[in-house]
């Protein structure tokens, strides 16, 4: 009788992980955290984010690429802000007290980026990734992993490597 209940709890434990009825299953899905950038909105893996804080500003550092806002002392950790909206090619962002800046883990360091707003948390399944279409401008191809189709809008996935390369100038 024991063995028959052990068996009776396996199924039900193997059922509980199979997705049915939309749901995604863990195995095929991300995660990701969305905000936006005027009207565009884009997406990171939320297993990188740290934290997500209001903007206070950034100490500017000298010989660094216009979308490198400066540096702020996280509880000690010396982190760089990006800003999202300048490394995209779309002019500097005017901050105000609404916008916000999401630290991230990249390579165990860590970078926060200066965005309007963060909107969303989004599950999809990772087939529903697709490629950047040729055709956008090469900054875009470089800097994003592949675009999502939620809710009838578009989602950029984010390179968050690609954003942090080439920040300082060459000499």
């Amino acid at each position: 009788m024991n063995i028959y209940k052990k068996e009776n709890k396996m199924e039900a434990m193997h059922l509980s992980n199979e997705a049915g009825d939309g749901e995604v299953s863990e195995v095929d899905s991300l995660q990701l955290i969305a905000f936006s950038i005027d009207e565009q909105t884009y997406s990171v893996e939320i297993t990188t984010v740290r934290e997500i804080r209001a903007w206070n500003g950034a100490t500017p550092l000298p010989n660094t690429r216009e979308f490198v806002r400066g540096v702020i002392n996280l509880r000690g950790t010396i982190v760089p802000i990006f800003d999202l909206r300048a490394r995209f090619g779309e002019g500097k962002t005017e901050p105000t007290k609404t916008h916000v800046v999401v630290v991230m883990s990249v390579d165990e360091k860590f970078v926060g980026i200066l965005v309007d707003a963060v909107s969303d948390i989004l599950t999809v399944k990772k087939s529903d990734v697709h490629p950047v279409p040729e055709g956008n401008s090469s900054s875009d191809n470089e800097l994003l992993r592949g675009i999502i189709t939620h809710d009838s809008r578009m989602v950029g996935l984010i390179d968050l490597h690609a954003i942090v390369d080439g920040a300082k100038l060459e000499e």
